[in-house]
């Protein structure tokens, strides 16, 4: 963690004590995030209810400025381009990350044709690499489409993360890392999620888009 990275951590824990107990977890969610897009893989988001809100939350936090206005790398291969010229000043630097809760069409017919326990593991079946991570919202842990594809990602060798509740539910036994809200109630759960995956995000930021 460079030093910016290090004061969005601990000012997590300011704001909010009752996260200590999740502090090393998020920690080992950082490094899997950070090793994963450094290694040029992406983020698969997947949950349900409320999480499925997080789940397009997150990415839109990824993949343009949260805190920063970043400025895009590596389109050396671009520039120049004068078809582009008008649009290049305006593109943001990105991490790469795609809310599979958002594709309408595919989920229908997953959930029409299979089962709707299949409608994440289809998906990550089809998209996901070994390089990349998917992360499940369950505030239960016992999301069965959650678990699907948490355990289908884990056998194709990609990293997992799970945000649950205090509890951790069944995902916890197919992730690299549970990050384990302490609360019950779902919606105490939730309203602990967002300052977590927060935190996430602005420390990656701070990661990739410092300079």
């Amino acid at each position: 963690m460079n030093a910016e990275t290090k004061m969005i951590f601990e000012s997590l824990f300011t704001c909010y004590p009752i996260l200590e107990s999740c502090k090393i977890d998020i920690e080992d969610a950082f490094t899997l995030l950070n090793n994963c897009f450094n290694a040029g893989g992406k983020l698969l988001l997947c949950g349900n209810g409320g999480s499925a809100s997080d789940c397009e939350h997150i990415a839109g936090e990824l993949l343009k400025g949260f805190n920063k206005m970043r400025r895009p790398v590596h389109i050396e291969s671009i520039e120049g381009r004068a078809d582009i010229s008008a649009i290049l000043p305006l593109l943001q630097g990105a991490l790469p990350a795609i809310p599979l809760i958002s594709h309408s069409g595919v989920l229908t017919a997953i959930a029409n044709d299979t089962s709707s326990d299949m409608i994440y593991a289809q998906q990550v079946f089809a998209l996901c690499k070994k390089e990349d991570i998917v992360m499940g919202l369950s505030t239960s842990g016992n999301a069965v489409n959650v678990f699907n594809a948490l355990a289908l990602a884990n056998a194709m060798g990609a990293g997992t993360i799970a945000l649950t509740g205090e509890n951790g539910g069944k995902c916890a036994a197919v992730s690299s890392v549970n990050i384990k809200a302490p609360e019950k109630l779902t919606y105490k759960i939730q309203e602990l999620h967002l300052p977590i995956y927060h935190a996430l995000c602005a420390m990656l930021e701070a990661e990739f888009f410092s300079k």
